[in-house]
């Protein structure tokens, strides 16, 4: 968790490289925090989602969901 709380500060501070910026949105997708930071966050990673840059996380794989046994 240390690590994150490091990212956060780093993006919010404006000192995270560019390079590290879509890494780190796509990690916060997919651990669905992006969702439940700041409204910034989720704002920042539907504008990369859009652009392309990271994509929306993938759906767990559930084979039998809305099958009746």
């Amino acid at each position: 968790m240390t690590d994150l709380v490091s990212k956060i500060i780093a993006w919010e501070e404006g000192s995270m490289y560019e390079s590290e910026i879509p890494e780190f949105f796509q990690s916060l997708v997919d651990s669905g925090l992006a969702w439940q930071l700041q409204g910034m966050y989720g704002r920042q990673a539907m504008a990369m989602i859009r652009a392309g840059i990271i994509h929306p996380a993938k759906k767990p794989d559930n084979p039998s969901r809305g099958e009746m046994k």
